[in-house]
């Protein structure tokens, strides 16, 4: 008698995103990476947290001429402190563009990540925001209560233009929640 055994790989267990986004009021500059290097990697409870990663030291030799300015060499990690208080000084916000991957190899490397949850849909509530994004990306100009398809970086994504919320906007409050419950079902959070 022959028994074969099939080995069946391991299912790659999904991350979800570990951070919160970083969101300073005032913010002027919004920088999205990827997604974070795996904890293990970590030397902060932070974005860019990985010692060997650059960011903190690419800001402080650009803002303070010391690629040293944000880091603690003799602890081996980056000053949270003096970064989150540089980050809301100058109105700098963080994230990233995926919310959940499975890392393909053990390794913080993107092309070894699988994108499984990610940003598909921009959505603007007054007509100076679609205007802006209309102008940035050449994007046609959605009509109120439906989206306009775009392609950016090889991804394909949704502008929606919502009704404003503000009570000063023309429209019962009824309506303009039927075409937000019509977006909100479209892009699958409904």
């Amino acid at each position: 008698t022959l028994i074969v055994f099939q080995l069946c790989p391991t299912p790659v267990p999904t991350e979800e995103h570990p951070l919160q986004p970083f969101l300073p009021p005032h913010a002027r500059l919004l920088m999205l990476g990827s997604f974070p290097p795996q904890k293990k990697r970590w030397c902060m409870d932070f974005y860019y947290p990985n010692f060997i990663n650059d960011m903190w030291r690419i800001m402080g030799y650009i803002f303070h001429g010391d690629r040293n300015w944000f880091v603690d060499e003799r602890a081996k990690c980056f000053k949270k402190a003096m970064i989150v208080e540089f980050l809301l000084d100058k109105g700098i916000a963080l994230y990233d563009t995926a919310s959940a991957v499975r890392r393909l190899q053990d390794n913080a490397s993107d092309k070894f990540l699988e994108v499984v949850t990610h940003c598909t849909a921009i959505v603007t509530t007054g007509q100076k925001a679609t205007d802006t994004l209309c102008d940035t990306f050449h994007i046609s100009q959605p009509a109120i209560g439906s989206f306009s398809p775009f392609v950016t970086e090889g991804r394909e994504l949704r502008l929606y233009r919502m009704p404003s919320s503000s009570r000063a906007y023309p429209m019962k409050l009824e309506k303009k929640a039927d075409f937000y419950r019509k977006m909100l079902d479209e892009t699958g959070l409904l």
